[in-house]
């Protein structure tokens, strides 16, 4: 069961957990990192693909409601986000994993994780329990007692997908999260995530096209902060062709579907 105020346990129902439409997003003064973008996703591991400098964590911060839209329209669980929004209200609801996270490092793990509970303002009798819960869900109970500090950085992953589940969301947000896991913690975190799929939305930025063929119930690809391709992992194989470079058909898929954007020969 979510954890939630009393005023939100009553269940509602959307349309779409996310939904996009024009959406712009700015980085900087100048530069349009997501670039109208239209999108609508509901329950379900969405992967969000695309190459180094596509806008994939500029568009995840703007769902994290970190940066703000500076065209079009951004609903999330049926808000608008803009200056009118109670963006604590809309933020108990979504858990969010960015690339790299501070933490003290003198904190236990589950400390850490209490603190992130704190903070998503969970009430104060529902915190023992689903912190426990996140911390055995990513295999941490062993290290629970253990100081953030003597953690190796697969495990610091670990603790940050645990923060980032600990209120149950409904939309979840993760940046990058299988950085420094091991392929048998890969393995685990593509379980994980096709056991929350079922009734959250969880959207992953990754360049590992395994989790995405393996977790995700559909693909985002993302280039040059544009839309070129969304559909199941096996459509994106079928994008594909013997000729294009990569291992695999989902791979090969990408690269057809990138070729003339990124250059055949580019890293």
């Amino acid at each position: 069961m979510r954890t939630v105020e009393a005023a939100e346990v009553a269940p509602t129902t959307y349309a779409w957990e996310i939904q996009a439409e024009q959406l712009k997003v700015r980085v900087g003064r100048k530069r349009m990192a997501v670039d109208g973008l239209d999108v609508a996703l509901s329950t379900g591991v969405h992967g969000l693909l695309g190459p180094n400098g596509a806008g994939k964590t500029t568009l995840i911060r703007a769902l994290a409601t970190v940066l703000r839209p500076a065209h079009g329209s951004l609903t999330l669980l049926g808000d608008t986000v803009g200056a009118s929004i109670d963006l604590r209200r809309l933020r108990r609801r979504i858990g969010y994993l960015p690339q790299t996270f501070g933490y003290y490092k003198r904190f236990t793990v589950r400390e850490f994780v209490e603190y992130i509970a704190w903070l998503k303002e969970m009430p104060k009798q529902a915190v023992p329990e689903a912190v426990q819960r996140a911390i055995e869900r990513v295999g941490l109970a062993d290290r629970a007692g253990d100081k953030m500090k003597t953690l190796s950085g697969g495990m610091v992953r670990r603790v940050g997908i645990a923060q980032a589940i600990v209120n149950d969301p409904q939309i979840l947000l993760l940046d990058e999260p299988t950085a420094g896991l091991d392929p048998a913690q890969r393995v685990r975190f593509r379980e994980l995530m096709q056991e929350l799929g079922r009734d959250t939305c969880v959207v992953v930025s990754t360049h590992l096209v395994e989790d995405v063929a393996t977790a995700c119930t559909d693909v985002i690809l993302f280039s040059a902060g544009k839309l070129v391709f969304q559909g199941t992992p096996d459509d994106l194989a079928g994008a594909g062709s013997p000729e294009d470079t990569g291992d695999s058909p989902i791979e090969r898929g990408y690269s057809a579907l990138l070729g003339d954007r990124v250059g055949r020969d580019s890293w």
